[in-house]
């Protein structure tokens, strides 16, 4: 399963050199990430309500060409390596069909102690 999301680039993600801040792939990633997660039906607000939260656990990152304001991007997004605690997106950060950014996230699930917690079972249904 690909998931798309699209992004603008505005003046405020950008640098003095007029492309995009480093950091800020990270925030348009994680924004894709949440808005797939909320279309399988996964309600983090309840979940945290029930005292399990979602956490980065790892991020390896390539930035290979910027992008730069006023850029229509999309973010694409799928899941790779299920396990019960964890699981692993490939995300890359797109200018029509030329990827900038390129990233690999491991998110985990914690309770409310911070101990590593199994992953709901939709996600867990979805990567299989």
């Amino acid at each position: 399963m690909t998931h798309t999301f699209p992004i603008r680039v505005y003046y405020e993600d950008t640098d003095l050199a007029g492309l995009v801040y480093y950091a800020n792939y990270l925030k348009f990633i994680e924004r894709a990430r949440s808005e797939m997660v909320r279309e399988m039906g996964i309600d983090q607000v309840e979940m945290k309500a029930e005292g399990f939260v979602f956490a980065v656990r790892r991020v390896e990152a390539d930035y290979i060409a910027p992008a730069r304001y006023d850029d229509q991007l999309v973010v694409e997004t799928t899941m790779d390596q299920p396990s019960g605690v964890r699981v692993v997106f490939q995300q890359d950060v797109k200018r029509g069909d030329v990827t900038l950014f390129s990233a690999v996230v491991t998110v985990v699930c914690l309770s409310s102690s911070g101990a590593v917690a199994r992953l709901p079972a939709a996600i867990r249904r979805s990567v299989h």
